[in-house]
């Protein structure tokens, strides 16, 4: 991942900024959205759509020259234009159901895709010119979960790599874990190294990790909670410390709360959370000696359902994907008083799913923020 360099408020406002926006299609088949980002503002203004269905999660490449969505039995890539518009490469099948979110490994030969509704982790070669190419391998979990409304089966919600490419982490909501699987790099096949186990019915959902690859944070979907663990290689296989447990949101009787995503911000210093039906972020602080997480604000986001949700380089405004209520609302922020503003009005998209902002260089190539 290409690292950000130390700037100043006055040199990010500065640089040209692009969204990218994944929706479901339900009578529009533009599932991508592109928007400028005003850096001065916080706000987006649309600049092109992209025909393609039901595109429920999005990821670039770690080079930053190309894009790749889900969509209906299988993923599309794309080129990524100057001005940050997408140009489609090709389509590539799963040979499974509609997936959930993907992610490339560190060298861009690799995309994992993750399937929730059947429970399978798809590799794919990815070719030279950004292509998606053929299966590498495919692995359905097994087993009997514990929550009834996940159906007592395997349900993948995501997949990424470790920051040294060497392990793939993959988050089973019905499973109630994270399968840790050691990917050869010559072949493309994986292999089940270690299982990270989450508490009994808290649905891991999403992972990131620190700047430096040292700590891993698994949101709980279920428990409304953020697991931190450290990560170390021994020098044969990996080695998982749970470090710390935070709340997001208190679990109150009536309310069905539940962590929607995670992301963090460019500089790494804050990582954010969604809550839907409190409909909600929550944004802490991530200390990058111990990875230790410290809570600033838990504020609405005036929508229905937040998504998704990213904050803007230079952490001065956020804006929110709000799934049901068909809208962006933006805010502006003060992360260190706890402080959440609205900042403008809605952007009407339709079921918006995720969202990625890109910096486009002067030279026309685009840097690569956190994406993954």
């Amino acid at each position: 991942m290409a690292e950000e360099k130390k700037k100043t408020t006055k040199d990010v406002t500065k640089d040209k900024y692009v969204a990218y926006v994944s929706t479901y299609t339900m009578g529009d088949n533009h599932g991508i959205k592109v928007y400028d980002v005003n850096m001065e503002t916080g706000r987006f203004t649309e600049k092109d759509e992209v025909e393609i269905s039901n595109s429920s999660y999005i990821t670039t490449s770690h080079n930053g020259k190309y894009l790749y969505s889900i969509t209906d039995l299988g993923v599309e890539s794309y080129r990524i234009a100057e001005d940050g518009t997408l140009d489609l490469i090709n389509f590539a099948p799963i040979n499974g159901m509609r997936g959930c979110y993907l992610a490339t490994d560190y060298t861009d030969k690799y995309l994992m895709v993750a399937g929730y509704h059947d429970g399978k982790l798809t590799v794919l070669h990815l070719k030279d010119n950004g292509g998606v190419g053929k299966i590498t391998d495919e692995v359905f979990h097994k087993g009997l979960g514990s929550m009834a409304d996940r159906n007592f089966r395997p349900h993948i919600a995501s997949a990424r790599m470790t920051h040294d490419n060497r392990y793939i982490l993959v988050a089973d909501q019905g499973m109630d874990h994270v399968n840790v699987y050691e990917l050869n790099h010559e072949t493309g096949k994986i292999k089940l190294v270690d299982i990270i186990r989450c508490q009994l019915e808290s649905s891991p959902r999403q992972i990131k990790l620190s700047k430096d690859g040292r700590f891993i944070y698994i949101c709980l979907e279920a428990t409304c909670k953020i697991d931190v663990y450290e990560y170390t290689f021994d020098g044969k296989a990996p080695v998982f410390e749970k470090i710390q447990t935070v709340d997001v949101v208190k679990r109150e009787s009536g309310v069905n709360s539940a962590i929607s995503a995670l992301s963090f911000s460019t500089d790494y210093k804050y990582i954010l959370t969604t809550i839907a039906g409190d409909n909600s972020v929550a944004i802490f602080s991530a200390d990058p000696n111990t990875g230790m997480l410290e809570k600033k604000l838990l504020l609405p986001v005036s929508g229905d359902y937040p998504k998704d949700a990213e904050i803007l380089p230079g952490n001065k405004f956020l804006v929110s994907l709000n799934h049901e209520s068909n809208e962006m609302s933006f805010f502006k922020l003060d992360i260190e008083n706890g402080t959440m503003i609205m900042n403008g009005g809605f952007v009407k998209v339709k079921t918006p799913n995720c969202i990625l902002i890109h910096k486009l260089n002067r030279n026309g190539e685009v840097e690569i923020l956190e994406n993954q």
